[in-house]
């Protein structure tokens, strides 16, 4: 079965760093894509950021270009998310999401992606 764990979260004041992991296994790890998600009360799931395990590629969500660093750890089966200079407005829910990657495929957008955690919180405080 496929399983996603995330950890990592945490309250932070802005400026601060956090980083994010999520820890997976029931699947061929470096056959996968890994998203990142997060989701505000009241707002949208949106893309932060996503990694193909296959091939390396990366995307990153405006918003966090030049603050947000996705990586992976194959041997572990883990993907982490390193998130320096936090901003208030980054506090949301965040969320792994996996799924075969596909070039090619939409696969930073949250509709690709069939498995997800359960989510670990980050709140930046102003």
């Amino acid at each position: 079965e496929v399983q996603l764990v995330e950890s990592g979260g945490g309250l932070v004041q802005a400026g601060g760093s956090l980083r994010l992991s999520c820890a997976a296994s029931g699947f061929t790890f470096d056959d996968y894509a890994i998203g990142w998600f997060r989701q505000a009360p009241g707002k949208e799931r949106e893309g932060v950021s996503c990694i193909s395990l296959s091939d390396g590629s990366t995307y990153y969500a405006d918003s966090v270009k030049g603050r947000f660093t996705i990586s992976s750890d194959n041997a572990k089966n883990t993907v982490y998310l390193q998130m320096n200079s936090l901003r208030p407005d980054d506090t949301a829910v965040y969320y792994c999401a996996a799924d075969v990657y596909s070039y090619g495929g939409s696969w930073t957008e949250r509709h690709y992606y069939g498995y997800w955690g359960q989510g670990t919180q980050v709140t930046v405080s102003s």
